[in-house]
Formats: structure tokens, sequence, C-alpha cells
């Protein structure tokens, strides 16, 4: 008896194309599975029994195309591949949505582990942990060393206010998804805007750059930076704030948010800026603003999630946790900017 396939993607269809867009690149029938996780694009490991790959598409009922851009996310995989910017190989981008439903794009597996916690962290010990965030640091550098020009990125995004206009877009998505009073939000929006840094020349950022977004391998080494679905041109600062963001111990217990923060011979933030500041020569005397930033941007995205439970909409344990998460991340916030 055949597996069942998951939702969103039908092997035998997949098949079918991939035989026509790249002939004897697949061998045999195809058998997928959805992969956990993820911001909101799907996900799914696809294999003919000798070679795996992977398969990207927008969610099932999605609405706002712009939102799940296949093409977008497959040009920046493409454009970055042949620098020293560690991604995997993209083979074919599809449009056609009569064969899975949805755009969607291929590309190579890359092996390696993504870490989520401190606990996954452990058995690597205090020296592996450290050099692997010490090698996080230095691939967001390489990654902030591309020429976007020179790789065909040039056009890739609007870096001319950037900053403003993130958190004006933040705060919009904040009305647009809350229900009840969070005390401080308002303060922590007016002390961001007030105080907005002078942004560096701009670079492809990733958007979303932590941890568990890339894969380590058995030597750990980053073997591949995955989910490019929120990079662009901006403020390549925005990318080490966020990372900085998730480097401070949060000291809830029982979490739904995970962070690597307590492992053992895990980076203090500061090492980690003092990392970033000497391997790419940038000004990072500001990014206490920028670590304000990912925590604002955070406290929005969870209040957004809290929302959703609150009206039903959302499957899967720990929902019910994440409301009371809000607050916290609102005062670490304001804590960071006034204590920078």
């Amino acid at each position: 008896m055949s597996p069942v396939p998951p939702p969103g993607l039908d092997p035998e269809r997949l098949r079918a194309h991939l035989g026509r867009a790249l002939p004897g690149l697949v061998s045999g029938p195809l058998e997928a599975r959805l992969i956990e996780g993820g911001r909101s694009n799907l996900t799914y490991t696809v294999s003919d029994g000798t070679r795996r790959w992977v398969v990207r598409r927008p969610p099932l009922g999605h609405v706002l195309a712009t939102a799940h851009d296949m093409r977008r996310e497959y040009r920046v995989i493409e454009a970055l591949h042949p620098t020293a910017v560690p991604v995997p190989e993209p083979l074919l981008l599809c449009e056609d949505e009569s064969v899975l439903g949805a755009p969607f794009y291929l590309m190579e597996q890359v092996a390696g582990t993504a870490y989520r916690t401190a606990e996954q962290l452990a058995p690597l010990g205090p020296a592996r942990t450290r050099a692997a965030l010490l090698a996080l640091v230095d691939t967001l550098v390489e990654l902030h060393a591309v020429d976007p020009e020179a790789v065909g990125l040039g056009d890739f995004g609007r870096p001319e206010g950037f900053l403003d206009r993130q958190l004006r877009r933040w705060a919009k998505q904040l009305d647009a998804s809350r229900g009840r009073e969070l005390a401080g939000i308002g303060e922590l929006h007016a002390a961001l805007g007030r105080a907005l840094p002078a942004s560096p020349p701009p670079t492809v950022i990733h958007g979303d750059y932590r941890l568990d977004n890339v894969l380590l391998g058995e030597d750990d080494r980053i073997n591949a930076v995955l989910d490019w679905e929120m990079s662009t041109l901006g403020d390549p600062l925005t990318d080490l704030g966020l990372l900085v963001m998730y480097s401070e111990p949060l000291e809830v217990a029982d979490s739904p948010v995970s962070t690597t923060a307590g492992a053992a011979g895990h980076p203090t933030p500061g090492e980690l800026i003092e990392r970033y500041a000497e391997r790419s020569g940038r000004d990072t005397s500001a990014i206490a603003w920028y670590t304000a930033f990912a925590w604002f941007k955070l406290a929005v995205i969870l209040e957004g999630i809290h929302y959703r439970y609150t009206l039903g909409r959302t499957v899967g344990p720990g929902f019910d946790r994440i409301g009371a998460l809000v607050p916290v991340f609102i005062q670490h916030g304001l804590t960071t900017l006034q204590e920078g």
C-alpha cells in the first residue's frame, strides 16, 4: 500500500512535470513528506528512493500571492548560490498552478540539523556550541558582503526609508490583529520612531536570521541558510538585531518560543555584536535600537497568533501560552532602548 501523499503535493503530478522539465532527474516513483515548522510557506521532502529534493510552495488556500512569492524566493537563492553564502542548489521554478495547485520550486536537499532549543544543542557541548554560533555570525557577514548589483539583485527591494517603512508596516500589522490593550506597546513604537538611526549602505538581508533557519553539518559548519521568504534589500543591522534578540534569555518557564540562549557555551549578545563588527567593519553602536525593534516585531507577530487563537483559528499545542509572552517581549524592547 503506497503512503498517503501530504496535502498540497501530488507526487504523480510532480513526477510527470519533472519528467518534462528536467528529463532524467527522477528515476522512480516519488514519495513526499511535509516538513513541520517554518513561518508560513509549506516545505516538503521528495524522494525517488535514490535521491532527495525539497519542494517549497505557498500555504493551502493562500489569498495574497505577494506574501508567498515563489519567484522572489527562488530568485534570491539562485542569485546567492554561486557566492560564499551557503544555500541549496535551486533546480526548477514552476509557476504553472495546474501542477500542484500553486506556484512552487524544487531544490536539492542539503544534509544538516536545524537546532531550535538549548536542549538540542546540549549534546554538542560548550566548545562546539560556541563555534556554531560564531559561524552563524560569520555567515551573516558573508551575506551582507554580497554586492546586490553583481548577483542581479539590484532591484530586489526599496532600501530608501527602509526602517521607517518597517516601523509603519508592523504598527499596521498590530492594529489589524489586536483584540486587547497592551501596556507599553504604543510607548515602544513611539520611542523607536523618535530614535530612528541612519542606515548603513543597503545589502541583501535575510529577514529572519537565526540558528534554526540554518542547517548545521556534522563538522559544525553551516551547510545551508534556509527560509528566504522575508529577504529583501535593506538595512543589514536588522538581521543582526534579530540574531541578538534570539540570543537573549527569555526567562519564561515552558515558553512556546524557541531560543538557544541557555545552551552551555552560547556566546553572549555582546560577543556576537563584537564578532559582527570586527568581521564586517560596520558601525554597530546603534544595535540597541535594532534589537529593540526586533522585540517589537516579534511582539506584534505573537499578538497576531494570540488573536487568531482567541478566534479559534489555530490548531495544535502551545497557542494558549503565546498571549502571556507578548508583554514580556514589549518590556524587553523598552528595557533594551532605555539601557542600550
